[in-house]
Order: C-alpha cells, then sequence, then structure tokens
C-alpha cells in the first residue's frame, strides 16, 4: 500500500512511529467539552482536555463493535520518549453508529498532561472481530498499539485522529522538519 506524503498522519508520523499503513474506513469524531472538536495536527492545551471527550463512532450495523485506545508516544518528552506509547483511555465492545458511553471502559480516562514539547495524543479505533474480553494493560507507560491489536486479532486501526498538546504556558505548533 502506497503511503500517502499529504495524509496528516503520515506528516505526523503517526503512521511510522504507531501505526502501519491503512485506510480509514470508519467515521470517528472526538469533541471535548467547549465544542473542541480533534482535528489531525490540530493543537489543544491540557486545560481544554480535562474531561473525556463525547467520541462518535460511525459504521451502519449496530451489531459492529469497535475498540478505542487513546495514548500519546512522545512522554515524557518528544526528546526522551521513555514512557512512550503511554496509554490515557481505553474503552471496548463500541456498537457501530454509538459512541464510548456504550462501549466497557478498560481504561479509565487520564487527562494529558505534558510537561516538555509539544506531543502528540492520539485516538486509535479498530474493528473487533467479536466481542470480546479485553484486559487492562496493568499500567499506562510503554503499551504498543501493534502489539495489543495483535494480541487481540484486531488487525490495522479502521480510523485515527491525532491533535499536538503542550503545557499551558507553551506556544506554536509541532515543528516538522522536511
Amino acid at each position: 500500500m502506497p503511503i500517502n506524503s499529504t495524509n496528516p498522519l503520515v506528516v505526523g508520523g503517526v503512521i511510522g512511529d504507531v501505526l502501519d499503513p491503512f485506510t480509514n474506513s470508519v467515521s470517528l469524531r472526538v469533541v471535548y467539552e467547549n465544542n473542541k472538536e480533534v482535528f489531525n495536527s490540530g493543537e489543544l492545551k491540557p486545560s481544554q482536555i480535562v474531561n473525556p471527550p463525547r467520541v462518535q463512532v460511525g459504521g451502519n450495523d449496530f451489531r459492529t463493535l469497535y475498540t478505542l485506545v487513546m495514548l500519546n508516544p512522545d512522554a515524557p518528552s518528544p526528546c526522551d520518549p521513555n514512557m512512550g506509547e503511554y496509554l490515557y483511555w481505553m474503552v471496548t465492545n463500541i456498537p457501530a453508529t454509538t459512541g464510548t458511553t456504550f462501549g466497557q471502559e478498560i481504561v479509565s480516562y487520564e487527562s494529558p498532561r505534558p510537561t516538555s514539547g509539544i506531543q502528540r495524543v492520539i485516538f486509535v479505533l479498530f474493528k473487533q472481530p467479536c466481542r470480546h474480553t479485553i484486559l487492562s494493560p496493568g499500567w499506562r507507560q510503554n503499551f504498543n498499539t501493534r502489539d495489543f491489536a495483535e494480541v487481540y486479532n484486531l488487525g490495522l486501526p479502521v480510523a485515527a485522529l491525532y491533535f499536538n498538546c503542550q503545557r499551558e504556558n507553551g506556544s506554536g505548533g509541532r515543528r516538522l522538519i522536511i
């Protein structure tokens, strides 16, 4: 599969650093309080993401189930990501056409609070082959999305979104060297 260099997930390094190339096949909408919607490569401050977002999953068959993971590959710092991938949230058994409130929260939401640099916060949606019992990994640091998908037979993602986040007094966007 050729990699599209204009895809924001490729430009932002999400595809490559965290995910293998995939095709978005299900709609995913993530909205925080005050209608702060997540757009690829957008920026949100820690004060805007304190509480879990509203997540809407597309699809057309209520019997189809999805797993959502929210993580940060850049923790605690993009220069030294020794805790990345850091797992902020995991919800499984989300029926198509609904959202995370209809799923099973496996790892409770933790608000990202970057202390150094501009960090990527990624939402990854997987289609489940069936209703799964997915276990909590037991720790949040050094989560591996690819390994997780393999263990639970989830295959490639069906959707992903990411935003950039930095401490409150930080400024500017993610720096890309091209």
